[in-house]
């Protein structure tokens, strides 16, 4: 990189590497919410955060929090991400985001700048899916919006609440918490993605966190013996389930040749009796749509149902009613921050496109409560949650320098 960055580059590999390197044996790269290698991340992010001159605590939502005084103003800039993994695929992912929070809160200091804010570093808990079934704990928590229920889930013997106290949060107290006045939050994550690679962009800067909805649907047919049913007579559940199936994802590429964002996928598929020798009798399927725009999530909905009712009764086989499991809506990032963040972008020579999230991120729910926006960079062959997730960090560095110079736009900001 010939840039002259304010941020350290080699800070940031030396902190990602370290991170990465605490994984379960041969499980590259696990460091699962609520273990103990997950401890031993948040052990090794909060000494980094004391060196840097933050002074840390546990919220009672089980966040990590570094704070670095401001002059003046109780309202604080908040920058960060999660240190939890998937399984078998977090090297970058979350992680970068904490690593460039920290790197930014170092770079200020490396240059004697005092904010009049507050500044504000935070490792969000359980982001990805946990044990425990459910995700964004931390983030949730932290803005009022943790669901009535969770803290009673049972995994191995221990509830989500018993967790999150063994990580230092407070269950007893997560509900009164007082939601923290943030100036804004930023987050840098890597794309999971082939867009800024495939077109040589450095940057990619988030409109908005695309809604996430889940479709559940049952085809009901009628059992046989696979070798005496004539073909002419059958109920097949599963033909039909995957006629269904086909179909969704011709609906889903239509919707997706727009300039949104679109997908759907049938990633959960089961079936009765499951046996080789028997005509399927009954399939369960699970869509997971995800819409930039929410005009285009209400047409997806329109037409499953439609769908659905059209085959329901089609060669013996019953479709009732598809149920909405889940129904979450896009959140669009602030308009003033992504001012501040396009104009970073412009200063230090980065060049740079509006994307919208395919992905949930902590983000979308601080969003709710807060201004928020998200920057993007490059991940290799758009591959993410998998072992050879990769991004290059020069590419990471200069994410940081954007956040840096986003930062101290939007301190000076009235």
């Amino acid at each position: 990189m010939n840039r002259n960055l304010s941020v350290n580059a080699a800070r940031i590999e030396r902190d990602i590497a370290e991170l990465a390197a605490i994984t379960e044996p041969g499980r590259p790269w696990t460091r699962r919410s609520f273990t103990p290698l997950f401890l031993e991340g948040r052990a090794l992010i909060e000494k980094r955060m004391r060196e840097a001159g933050l002074e840390t605590r546990i919220d009672a939502a089980g966040n990590l929090l570094g704070l670095r005084k401001g002059k003046s103003s109780r309202k604080a800039i908040m920058l960060g991400s999660h240190s939890d993994t998937v399984p078998d695929g977090g090297r970058f992912d979350g992680i970068a985001g904490v690593v460039v929070g920290l790197e930014v809160a170092r770079a200020l200091a490396d240059r004697g700048i005092e904010l009049e804010h507050d500044l504000v570093v935070v490792d969000f808990l359980a982001e990805e899916v946990s044990a425990f079934g459910v995700s964004c704990v931390g983030s949730r928590g932290l803005t009022g919006q943790f669901p009535d229920g969770w803290l009673e889930r049972v995994e191995g013997g221990r509830t989500l609440a018993e967790a999150i106290r063994e990580v230092g949060g407070d269950p007893s107290t997560l509900r009164s918490l007082t939601v923290p006045e943030i100036k804004g939050f930023l987050e840098l994550h890597i794309e999971q993605g082939p867009v800024l690679e495939r077109e040589g962009i450095d940057i990619g800067i988030v409109g908005a966190i695309s809604g996430i909805t889940r479709i559940e649907l049952t085809f009901n047919g009628q059992p046989g013996h696979a070798g005496t049913t004539p073909m002419g007579a059958r109920a097949d559940a599963l033909v039909a389930a995957s006629r269904f199936v086909q179909k969704v994802d011709e609906a889903a590429r239509v919707l997706a040749s727009q300039p949104r964002h679109f997908a759907a996928t049938v990633g959960e598929f089961r079936m009765e009796p499951n046996a080789a020798n028997v005509v399927p009798a009954k399939v369960r399927l699970l869509i997971d749509a995800r819409a930039e725009h929410r005009p285009d999530m209400e047409a997806f909905l329109a037409w499953v149902k439609a769908e659905a009712a059209r085959m329901d009764g089609a060669e013996g086989v019953s479709v009732p009613e598809p149920v909405v499991i889940s129904d979450n809506a896009a959140v669009p990032s602030d308009a003033n921050l992504l001012d501040l963040l396009r104009g970073a972008c412009d200063r230090i020579g980065a060049t740079h496109r509006p994307l919208a999230s395919g992905a949930g991120h902590d983000a979308a729910w601080v969003a709710r409560k807060a201004p928020a926006a998200m920057i993007f960079v490059a991940s290799k062959d758009g591959l993410s949650h998998a072992p050879e997730e990769w991004t290059e960090n020069d590419a990471i560095a200069l994410g940081a320098e954007v956040l840096f110079e986003a930062v101290i736009a939007l301190d000076k900001q009235a």
